[in-house]
């Protein structure tokens, strides 16, 4: 059996001049600031979908990436992994077209193509990159430190 995670925002006004708040039910973030302000120009101490995206990303690929190794017999002591979500306006309308990760790696006993090899499987197989599959352009760099 899956589990089930769960969000709750309240919008109040327009897209344009409105706001809102979102939280998660577990409670470990609560009425984070959106508006379409920080969206599409300038965050200003807000967060957007694209931002909790390349969260998601991030997380889910760094967790992945761990999984691969372990299939390797190798125990990452570090990776660090930035995720960076493009949301650009295009011909059709607004669209999230790129998330592009990067992770540098600190993994006693690991050389630079086996751990190439182990992160291009992480993007591959992490449920964030299978969901985004087809509509999404992912991206990696991967270096050990």
């Amino acid at each position: 059996m899956g589990t089930i995670r769960r969000a709750h925002v309240v919008w109040e006004g327009t897209l344009a001049s409105g706001s809102g708040k979102v939280g998660a039910a577990s409670q470990a973030f609560k009425e984070l600031p959106v508006s379409w302000t920080a969206r599409s120009e300038n965050p200003d101490n807000q967060t957007s979908p694209e931002e909790m995206l390349a969260a998601a990303h991030a997380t889910c690929f760094a967790m992945a990436l761990s999984a691969e190794l372990a299939k390797m017999h190798l125990e990452p002591e570090k990776l660090e992994v930035d995720a960076e979500v493009a949301f650009e306006k295009l011909e059709e309308g607004w669209r999230v077209t790129t998330s592009h990760l990067s992770v540098r790696g600190k993994v006693p006993g690991a050389d630079a193509d086996r751990f190439v090899k182990a992160a291009e499987a992480a993007k591959e197989g992490c449920p964030i990159s299978l969901a985004l599959r087809g509509n999404v352009k992912i991206a990696l760099e991967a270096a050990l430190e």
